[in-house]
Formats: structure tokens, C-alpha cells, sequence
């Protein structure tokens, strides 16, 4: 391909532009490149850059401006701690009415049991049929039938959720960021219960296990000081459809509750 014409003062600017950037798409370049390296990820806590409506591109990096408004933070998840129930009767009510556990307008299902529990089964979230009451459809159950065997009678059982209200999609990594562990544990120490069965891995994060360790079986947690066992498991949905995790199961209590005897 020829190259193009030497500009000269008679064309004017503008065609003189116009003739060499039809010899360059003409050659196959319609882009400017450029060997200088460049971000495409954003630093921790700053917010990703945004492409510039009049250039299609990445607009200017703000953090080299002085005067950068601040990323807003979350907020913690239920309020400062100095503000939560003190007693299950106040937490119910509370897990029901504070604005920041669940999103508006989503239906929320309290926990149902007595403080001093044999077992709290905790589950991620309510079932979509629950509406008065926690774990009232196909899961639920399956836990008062599993409770029965592993004897555990129905006044001996507390039923929690990490989540007041069904939510098809949460964001578990950011739920644990904004606190909701603290609140779970908060939960759990009202019910004092003397054992807790975690039924979903979205929870064993939220009780401060790293997930990158694997899950393990039995741990415990510290509730005010005081150590609780701890069994982890896979939700109910998932017992449901699985005879070989079921009977995984009732292994890992038979020899839980062996141990602690």
C-alpha cells in the first residue's frame, strides 16, 4: 500500500488528518496502542473506573487528584452490639423489626426454641413455604425427624437461620464483612444451647472458620468464653436428595456424641 501523500499547506488541517487516518484503517489499524502498563484492577476499597462517555475509555485514575471523596463503608449489619437484645424474647422481635438484617419488604421468620437446648440446628436461611414459623416445610421435616432419631426430643431443640427472611442469591463474603457473624454468635449466646449442628457452608465462615482450610467436621466455638461443640454439615436441601450424605451424617454424630460423653 502506497504510503500517503506528503501533507502539504494546500489541503488545509483537517484533511490533511483525514488522509493519513484513512491510510492507517486502510492498513488495518484502527486503534492507538500504547506499551505503557495499565491498572485494570482496582486497588482495595476504591471504586472501579468508569468509562468516559465521550472517549469510550477508562476515565482518569481520581486517586491521583487531590480531594478523592471517600468510598462509603458499609454498614455494620444490625447496629452497634451496645444496642442488641439482651434476652431471646427482645432478640426475636429485633431479628423480626431491625431494618439492616434482611432486605425491605422480605418476610422474616424468627427462631423457635428454648434457651438451654440440647442441640440448635442452624440453617442458612428460612425455607421459601416458611411464613409463622422456622423450617416448617420439606427441610424442616427432615430436621424434627433426624432430632428424633438422633434423640433429641422436639423440647430440647432450638431452630435458628443465619439469614431472618429466604433470600435467592445472598452475598455471603460481604454478609460476613458487614458483621453478621457477630450477630450469629450474639444469637447463639442467648440460646446457650450444649451443642450446635451448622447445616450449610455459608455458615462455618460466619463462625470465624476460614474456608480456605476446608471444613472441618467438629470444632467448637467460643460463646462468651465458653466452649460450645460444633458439628458442621451441608444443608438440609442437600441431605434430602442424598442417602450416602445422610448416612455420612449420622456417622460423623454417632461419633461426635460418643466423644463427648
Amino acid at each position: 500500500m502506497e504510503r500517503p501523500a506528503a501533507l502539504s499547506p494546500d489541503m488545509g488541517l483537517d484533511r490533511s488528518i483525514a488522509a493519513v487516518l484513512d491510510w492507517w484503517r486502510e492498513a488495518g489499524v484502527d486503534c492507538a496502542y500504547s506499551d505503557a502498563p495499565q491498572r485494570w484492577l482496582a486497588e482495595p476499597g476504591e471504586p472501579p473506573a468508569v468509562a468516559s462517555p465521550a472517549t469510550g475509555g477508562a476515565a482518569p485514575d481520581r486517586a491521583a487528584y487531590p480531594g478523592k471523596p471517600a468510598v462509603p463503608q458499609s454498614a455494620r449489619i444490625g447496629g452497634e452490639p451496645v444496642g442488641w437484645p439482651g434476652d431471646l424474647p427482645a432478640f426475636r422481635r429485633w431479628w423480626c423489626e431491625e431494618p439492616g438484617l434482611a432486605p425491605a419488604g422480605a418476610l422474616r421468620v424468627p427462631p423457635r426454641g428454648e434457651p438451654g437446648a440440647a442441640l440448635l440446628v442452624l440453617v442458612a436461611m428460612p425455607e421459601a413455604e416458611d411464613r409463622d414459623a422456622l423450617l416448617c416445610g420439606p427441610e424442616g421435616r427432615f430436621v424434627s425427624g433426624m432430632a428424633r432419631a438422633m434423640g433429641v426430643p422436639a423440647e430440647r431443640l432450638y431452630l435458628a437461620s443465619a439469614l431472618p427472611a429466604h433470600i435467592a442469591l445472598p452475598d455471603w463474603p460481604a454478609l460476613a464483612r458487614d458483621g453478621l457473624g457477630e450477630v450469629l454468635l450474639h444469637q447463639i449466646a442467648l440460646a446457650a444451647p450444649e451443642r450446635v449442628l451448622a447445616m450449610g457452608n455459608d455458615i462455618l465462615p460466619l463462625l470465624g472458620h476460614d474456608p480456605a482450610h476446608g471444613a472441618p467436621a467438629v470444632n467448637r466455638i467460643a460463646i462468651q468464653g465458653r466452649p460450645v461443640p460444633l458439628l458442621g454439615s451441608i444443608s438440609p436441601r442437600h441431605l434430602l436428595g442424598s442417602s450416602r450424605l445422610r448416612a455420612k451424617l449420622w456417622r460423623q454424630w454417632l461419633d461426635w456424641t460418643h466423644e463427648g460423653r
